[in-house]
């Protein structure tokens, strides 16, 4: 009787032993897969928010494909989708009505003055205070978040772009619209004798071209 009831305890603990392995494996498969869909709708939530939320002389400057695949592909500095922008941290303001665009530009040896960011200004670019001189200003166009210049196409001559730098607002008109190959760098066409506001992005629906945009300062 005793040996009996000793094998019957065996087969119990062995049971348990089983059901305890069991229940654990099940346990650990649940964990991998609520793992792996919780990780995915991470994923998925992030991409909603990418998605949620641009005398007569000529010049030529050096300009980075501002709509290359890979840099399109590149969503830094993204803190200000979900929240209002505070202009006063720019070092300029760039407000062009007609398309409903007001963004902010940095100085150019900000870390955030690069075209994965923002507006981006050009190295040697003059501010809208020097007389004569020439602010550059380039950006995506396309689609995406980072495409500030998307609706350039829209302007035509006449049409108003304001820049507000250190507390005063400087009203430019455009007087010139010409496209040009997209080589890396950019011929500018300006009256020398006039401060002028340059903006250039790529051409809507070519891959080959850059479109610029010359602005005269008129008050």
């Amino acid at each position: 009787m005793r040996m009996q009831n000793l094998f019957k305890l065996k087969n119990k603990i062995k049971k348990s032993h089983i059901l305890l392995t069991g229940s654990l494996f099940v346990f650990l498969g649940l964990t991998i897969l609520c793992s792996d869909y919780l990780s995915r709708m991470r994923d998925e939530i992030y991409s909603d928010m990418k998605i949620a939320m641009m005398g007569f002389g000529t010049e030529s400057v050096s300009i980075d494909n501002p709509d290359s695949p890979e840099q399109q592909a590149i969503y830094s500095n993204q803190e200000e989708i979900f929240q209002e922008i505070d202009y006063s941290k720019y070092l300029g303001v760039l407000e062009i009505p007609k398309i409903g665009l007001k963004r902010g530009f940095y100085s150019a040896d900000n870390r955030y003055n690069n075209i994965e960011n923002n507006v981006t200004i050009i190295g040697g670019s003059d501010m809208p205070d020097v007389s004569n001189g020439n602010l550059i200003l380039i950006a995506h166009s396309g689609e995406g978040y980072l495409a500030f210049f998307a609706n350039l196409y829209k302007l035509t001559i006449g049409d108003d772009c304001y820049v507000l730098y250190n507390g005063q607002s400087y009203h430019y008109s455009i007087v010139n619209i010409y496209n040009v190959d997209k080589t890396g760098a950019v011929e500018i066409d300006r009256n020398y004798d006039r401060t002028t506001l340059t903006l250039v992005t790529c051409t809507k629906d070519n891959d080959n071209l850059q479109t610029v945009y010359i602005a005269e300062f008129v008050g």
